[in-house]
């Protein structure tokens, strides 16, 4: 997912979008440990798209902290 496409949402789908990349990471977590899982660079894509939206969830909180 890119940035641009992060920061068009709004704060709802973000979190939205947060809850099921978290769950599909946990369930790729037992895919890893159970050897299923096919697709490693999936994990990798995941992380990177989770820190991506909490790092725009937080800048908007600190926005609206300082307005």
């Amino acid at each position: 997912m890119k940035i641009e496409d992060i920061r068009a949402k709004t704060d709802d789908q973000l979190r939205d979008e947060l809850e099921k990349l978290r769950k599909e990471q946990f369930n790729l977590r037992f895919q890893r440990a159970t050897g299923q899982l096919e697709n490693l660079s999936r994990v990798k894509v995941l992380r990177r798209s989770i820190a991506r939206i909490m790092t725009v969830i937080k800048e908007r909180d600190s926005a609206s902290a300082q307005a």
